[in-house]
């Protein structure tokens, strides 16, 4: 076994969040990195042998998953430091050494408006049936917002709620509502596993913390048909994406059927991405708010997804919004750069002429008499 590492692996965490990080990289021949307002900082720790990383990380799982871990060669686990926060972690192989990285998830959920979050999501939330849908890259904060959106849900709806979630993230205590939290693997075998029984548990509101088989999807799909409102998530990056993205996971002999269901369950897609902001340090979310309006419904049934950004942009008095509408609008408010908005942009030759139509105020207030 390796020398102990010089620093314990809560006194790191404890680090990470006193620098406003949200993730901690542990790898072999390598010191701990932060990633800090979304960008990789190495620390000046010395690197880890491989021995002492699997010394830390095996202290945290327990016989079970280290069994688990040496058989699939993957783990995902939640970690506690008590007052301070909970952390989703990843344990992996790679060049046949042990590594992980640790995210941080506060202890206390943020409500929608101290996230600055769209006020429709509020509506989306207190829904009473259907199938609603957060999307976007891994670490846009898409579980920050579904907590969010169940928090609020707990705060005025004396209702039912269940979440399947692999593992654990964000802990919800009763408030007006009762909250049961499954995890995969310690109270149920797997998604679908979970979602096949949660119609004996008497839910109104269900949690599926990830969409990633058909199967899962299937079982998502029915139960928002019989009545429940399901929320899940979806590693894709708008709703007309993620409308064919669901959909071409089935066979060609389904996806016809799939598509009337979606069409009538579909509530709501939210698709985020995560931007550096200019205005302070941090991060601001971006979003294309998608609301299933008779029009949209018919699209989604009769595959003319493509139509669905035209909606979108014309669904704005209903709080519907385009990933470029949002971010032109933070662009504006100086709140992110020109160049950070158009590398996000869906459609930068039209954001870009939009853009130009506006100089920065920077420019005029160092513009010379008579250019204004």
């Amino acid at each position: 076994m390796s020398d102990r590492y010089p620093i314990a692996l809560d006194d790191l965490l404890k680090l990470l969040v006193k620098h406003e990080g949200s993730d901690l990289h542990l790898r072999a021949n390598e010191p701990p990195i932060f990633r800090v307002h979304g960008d990789l900082r190495r620390t000046n720790f010395p690197p880890f042998e491989p021995g002492q990383i699997k010394e830390i990380v095996y202290g945290i799982m327990g016989p079970e998953r280290i069994a688990r871990f040496e058989r699939d060669l993957e783990c995902d686990l939640a970690y506690a430091i008590k007052g301070l926060a909970r952390f989703r972690v990843n344990v992996f192989k790679q060049q046949n050494a042990v590594g992980a990285v640790m995210r941080l998830i506060p202890i206390r959920v943020q409500s929608l408006d101290e996230l600055g979050l769209p006020p429709v999501l509020k509506e989306v939330a207190m829904l009473p049936r259907g199938l609603v849908l957060v999307t976007g890259p891994t670490g846009s904060g898409k579980s920050t917002t579904l907590a969010a959106m169940i928090n609020h849900i707990n705060e005025n709806k004396p209702v039912h709620i269940i979440t399947i979630e692999d593992p654990i993230e964000f802990v919800h205590q009763d408030k007006v509502a009762a909250v049961n939290q499954r995890e995969v693997d310690m109270d149920t075998h797997t998604f679908a596993e979970g979602l096949r029984h949660v119609m004996r548990q008497n839910p109104d509101v269900i949690l599926v913390g990830e969409m990633r088989d058909n199967e899962t999807m299937q079982l998502a799909i029915t139960a928002a048909e019989t009545g429940h409102l399901v929320f899940s998530t979806v590693h894709t990056t708008d709703a007309a994406q993620t409308i064919d993205r669901i959909v071409d996971v089935f066979e060609p002999e389904r996806q016809e059927q799939i598509r009337l269901q979606l069409g009538i369950t579909l509530q709501a897609v939210i698709s985020m991405t995560l931007l550096p902001r200019i205005d302070r340090p941090g991060r601001v979310p971006a979003f294309e708010i998608m609301l299933a309006t008779p029009a949209i419904r018919n699209m989604i049934r009769e595959s003319k997804t493509h139509q669905i950004p035209g909606a979108i942009q014309t669904g704005a008095d209903l709080g519907m919004q385009t990933l470029d509408g949002n971010l032109l609008e933070l662009y504006r408010s100086g709140v992110i750069s020109y160049e950070m908005a158009l590398s996000k942009s869906s459609n930068p030759a039209e954001f870009a002429a939009r853009a130009g139509a506006d100089r920065p105020v920077e420019e005029l207030m160092g513009a010379a008499p008579g250019e204004l």
